[in-house]
């Protein structure tokens, strides 16, 4: 089942367009990653899914309804944690967590115990002394104990430990287990490679590519690691090999996907003692579309 749908979606602030025929999906149980750098559109396209500002062009769906029309109506059943969370300075932090969970439709009395326990948050300390890192985790607990069937996260672990990430890791893995859906905004690459089944890269208002990450690889190049008793003439030159780099008899390189089998029997050439390969990261492949979006501008 579709929970969030985004066709062909446009956003002009006078004569910018910052968000350009715009369009993914997220399904129900599904986490997906929305990756970019500052400026890229991420931000303006979840608060046009969020209702806060009006498209100009397209039409974004959450739950089969309108995100302006019925924003009212979606807003008790998504949770939503900005990556700079403001909070009321005279209440505590749970007065806050309680007004969010309301805000949203109610929630867990039992979990809201439980998240404060685990993200190590004193309930009882005026929202003005908090840090940035206790902000996000009360704006993250309101949202975990809530009853939300969508979790719209932006930059969501700012300002968090390590540990604290890894505890909010576990709670979406939770809710995605309850077959709820998760929208995760990250300039933290490992992150979204760890928790996410699909992945959106947008770049200058345009998602530019759209998948599983076994998708994505799949149209990208591959990290290679040969070492051999004999110097690999040519491989500079060969076809669909980038980015050689020699240290002694090993090199490293990389392989466009498509053209594997001819550089397997380029190598079977020579006398190999050692072969490797593995998929791009996250990282890589995000790097590759926006060298790519470099190289033809």
């Amino acid at each position: 089942m579709t929970i969030v749908q985004m066709t062909n979606v446009a956003k002009n602030f006078g004569k910018v367009q910052a968000l350009k025929d715009v369009s993914f999906s997220i399904d129900s149980g599904e986490i997906y990653g929305f990756i970019g750098p500052n400026g890229a559109g991420k931000s303006t396209a979840i608060r046009v899914l969020l209702g806060i500002i009006h498209a100009s062009a397209g039409e974004a769906t959450i739950f089969g309804k309108d995100v302006w029309k019925d924003s009212l109506e979606i807003h008790k059943k998504t949770a939503y944690v900005p990556g700079d969370v403001s909070l009321w300075p005279n209440l505590t932090g749970g007065e806050v967590i309680d007004l969010l969970i309301k805000l949203g439709g109610g929630g867990d009395e039992a979990k809201r115990k439980e998240l404060i326990e685990r993200f190590q948050l004193d309930p009882t300390k005026k929202c003005r002394t908090y840090s940035k890192g206790n902000r996000q985790k009360v704006a993250l607990i309101g949202a975990f104990a809530s009853y939300a069937e969508l979790f719209i996260f932006d930059e969501p672990t700012a300002g968090l430990d390590p540990l604290m990430e890894r505890i909010f890791h576990e709670y979406v893995w939770e809710v995605k287990a309850a077959g709820k859906s998760v929208m995760l905004s990250s300039h933290i690459l490992s992150e979204v490679e760890k928790l996410c089944d699909k992945v959106g890269i947008i770049r200058n208002g345009e998602v530019i590519e759209s998948g599983t990450l076994d998708e994505l690889r799949h149209l990208t190049r591959l990290q290679m690691y040969v070492e051999t008793s004999d110097k690999l003439q040519g491989i500079e030159e060969h076809a669909g090999i980038h980015d050689v780099v020699r240290e002694g008899e090993a090199v490293h390189f990389q392989v466009d996907a498509d053209k594997m089998n001819g550089v397997i029997r380029y190598l079977s050439a020579f006398d190999i003692r050692k072969l490797e390969s593995h998929p791009p990261t996250l990282e890589d492949l995000f790097m590759r579309y926006y060298e790519e979006g470099s190289e033809t501008r």
